[in-house]
């Protein structure tokens, strides 16, 4: 079992990826990191990830699930992302996982996968104008399991959101 981990290629949220992936480690689940583009990328906090792959690369028959990590840098390289976007669609039509925390959840309105889906983000005018155009049943609460979608609302609900997704694997 394996998990796709989608972030910005600089200002991602550092905790956003370090702490789900140090739940992934715990639970024996793999993973590969995709961006805009391979090599390093640069947290919002200084931390590096190593993209191995870009979006235009990945074949989801190879993964269970699809997490997109949020910060200052998603409404700029993930939000219009043509490739995350179609990703987010593969996956949702595959019945796998399809996760996203803070700024991220917008990728999911943009693709259309949260009409009618319970939701939550981290909250921004223009966070809140695309949930609200795409559908989404704004939850207030840290970590929303709508399956087969998981959101989660920022740095705060990292772990929390990382478990939710385990849970969710556990139960296919």
């Amino acid at each position: 079992m394996k998990l796709l981990v989608a972030i910005a290629p600089e200002r991602y949220r550092d905790e956003e990826l370090n702490d789900p992936i140090a739940v992934f480690q715990r639970a024996g689940i793999g993973f590969d990191i995709a961006s805009t583009k391979t090599g390093t990328c640069t947290g919002m906090l200084g931390g590096t990830a190593q993209a191995s792959l870009t979006f235009d690369r990945v074949n989801p028959s190879l993964y269970s699930g699809l997490v997109i990590v949020g910060g200052a840098g998603s409404p700029a390289h993930l939000w219009a992302d043509k490739n995350l976007i179609h990703l987010a669609e593969v996956f949702n039509a595959q019945k796998k996982i399809v996760a996203a925390i803070c700024l991220s959840p917008v990728v999911l309105a943009r693709a259309g996968l949260l009409k009618g889906k319970k939701a939550t983000f981290f909250r921004t005018p223009e966070s809140l104008a695309e949930m609200k155009a795409g559908g989404a049943v704004i939850i207030d609460t840290p970590v929303v399991p709508d399956p087969p979608v998981i959101t989660a609302d920022g740095p705060a609900a990292a772990t929390a959101f990382g478990e939710a997704i385990i849970a969710r694997l556990n139960r296919k």
